[in-house]
């Protein structure tokens, strides 16, 4: 079992940071986005998921 994919799920920023405060810029770095329609794939974790539900307006889940 060293070897069982772990679950992930894809990330798209849909909304800009400027104007928000400057958590909100912070925790869009800290998934790894910054600039606009960007996609990155994570680990399905508390924490991402935590990061996600934060920031309702400005992400969006594409898979998982």
């Amino acid at each position: 079992m060293a070897n069982a994919k772990k679950k992930t799920i894809k990330i798209k920023q849909i909304g800009s940071p400027i104007r928000r405060p400057a958590y909100q810029e912070k925790i869009l770095i800290g998934l790894g986005l910054g600039k606009m329609h960007r996609v990155v794939e994570r680990e399905d974790s508390a924490e991402v998921r935590g990061a996600i539900a934060k920031l309702p307006h400005l992400v969006q889940v594409i898979e998982g």
